[in-house]
């Protein structure tokens, strides 16, 4: 477990990953977005308000994704999974 990003660790883990390598956390996903080194995310999109907070996307950030997957479930939740364009 990674507390900080740094680029060329998270390159080094996906050359030798055997599976999937997961980024928990706002703060490190925006960087590793920003670096280029996502494949694949996925968001739960839940019904509750609640204002303020981090945003899903940092800003400045452009890229094109594909939705891959989705699911709804019967209290509102919707699961959306995208994998990069690029």
């Amino acid at each position: 477990m990674e507390r900080e990003f740094r680029s060329d660790d998270i390159l080094k883990l996906k050359a030798e990953a055997t599976a999937d390598i997961e980024i928990g956390g706002p703060t490190i996903a925006a960087a590793a977005l920003h670096a280029g080194l996502v494949d694949q995310f996925a968001l739960f999109i839940v019904p509750v308000v609640i204002g303020g907070g981090i945003p899903v996307f940092p800003p400045g950030l452009k890229q094109a994704w594909e939705l891959i997957d989705e699911r709804r479930f019967a209290d509102g939740m919707v699961y959306l999974r995208y994998r990069s364009k690029d």
